[in-house]
């Protein structure tokens, strides 16, 4: 049941997303200014970008603080529908825009937006809508979350973009775990789908090449390993207290995406394992507020849904962060709040929305917490 009086929510869940998006502007100004300034003749030519997302997603974020909940559970078919078809509008001849080989991107006009950013979220909320009203200890009610997902993940695949199916699929079963599905479910349905991603990698070239750069990326240090060594180069070189910021060397066009998915390599550069581990905890200690707003929540939706956030940040973050320092094969994926990328941080600065809206609808036992 919902409470009618809300309570203040919680200011470090604010406080984590607005400094980490704001240093995001920053770490991007100092990983792309060089690159943006050969490439577009505009040194904040990202940084612009980024700042109007973050204006735009500050607006989102408090508005979607005062939203009541209850409307995301009966429409939950609609917001699923939604974010299938928008996923599918990347195959869309005049609509859809490619880079690298793959189809990620809408073209609107007068920017572009990656479906797959806005979907996953998309997916969260209807997945916490049906745990909510669905006893997930029964198989058949688990089915509609598993075809949502399992959809999501086929059309995310086609782009192809294997880094946010992994996301949607590791949030999709830990969403469930935490629902309440029997672990014998869970490892009839997980079997397959390992054997699924084995198989992904081994059948696509240019996986295998990845596969192969991440075991020796010195084997081909022109080629598929370059990036990975070059982020070694950025994080190595910055030692315990960094080169200081602004002062990175591998944003001289060395790192490719630095900006992007590599925004992290220029964080350790700069800053240092000092400031990376600032960093890291600064994720850490969000996600743990969110978690503690989910155990607080005044009923099943709202603590499934701050649950599932959690799982995503945490997930996309530790996924970005083991790529960078080379412990998981490559693969591009945004860092959450910081990367440049603005479907992105609109996205998650949304998901923050829901969460404070979470955390100032506490049951009243746990409201002392």
């Amino acid at each position: 049941m919902y409470t009618e009086k809300k309570q203040r929510g919680d200011p470090w869940i604010a406080a984590i997303t607005i400094f980490l998006s704001l240093f995001g502007v920053l770490m991007i100004y100092s990983a792309s200014n060089y690159g943006a300034e050969s490439a577009y003749g505009d040194a904040f030519f990202y940084v612009k970008k980024q700042a109007i997302s973050l204006v735009a997603g500050t607006v989102v974020m408090l508005g979607l603080n005062f939203f009541d909940l209850k409307i995301l559970v009966r429409l939950r078919y609609i917001v699923l529908l939604l974010s299938l078809v928008l996923l599918s509008l990347v195959f869309v001849p005049g609509l859809s825009v490619s880079n690298y080989g793959a189809t990620r991107w809408i073209n609107l006009g007068f920017t572009t937006i990656q479906p797959s950013e806005i979907s996953k979220f998309g997916f969260i909320i209807f997945a916490a809508a049906e745990m909510s009203v669905r006893d997930m200890n029964k198989f058949k009610n688990t089915l509609p979350v598993f075809a949502a997902g399992g959809g999501m993940c086929a059309l995310i695949m086609l782009e192809p973009n294997m880094s946010i199916t992994m996301c949607v699929g590791l949030v999709m079963i830990i969403m469930l775990f935490i629902g309440g599905m029997k672990l014998k479910t869970m490892a009839l349905i997980g079997a397959p789908i390992a054997v699924g991603v084995v198989l992904m990698i081994v059948l696509e070239p240019y996986r295998m090449s990845r596969l192969m750069a991440f075991i020796d990326p010195w084997a081909s240090p022109k080629a598929e390993g370059y990036q990975l060594i070059q982020s070694y180069y950025a994080l190595g070189s910055g030692g315990f207290f960094g080169v200081g910021l602004f002062n990175s060397r591998q944003k001289y066009l060395f790192l490719p995406f630095s900006e992007s998915d590599f925004i992290f390599s220029i964080v350790g550069e700069e800053l240092g394992l000092l400031g990376s581990a600032f960093i890291i905890a600064l994720f850490v200690i969000l996600v743990v507020r969110i978690l503690k707003a989910a155990l607080s929540a005044d009923n099943k939706f709202c603590a499934y849904l701050a649950a599932g956030i959690a799982s995503l940040i945490a997930v996309q973050t530790a996924i970005n962060i083991a790529v960078v320092s080379g412990s998981i094969p490559p693969t591009g994926l945004p860092l959450p709040f910081m990367s440049a990328g603005g479907s992105s941080l609109l996205s998650y600065m949304a998901a923050i929305g829901l969460t404070l809206n979470v955390s100032a609808r506490k049951n009243p036992l746990s409201a002392r917490g």
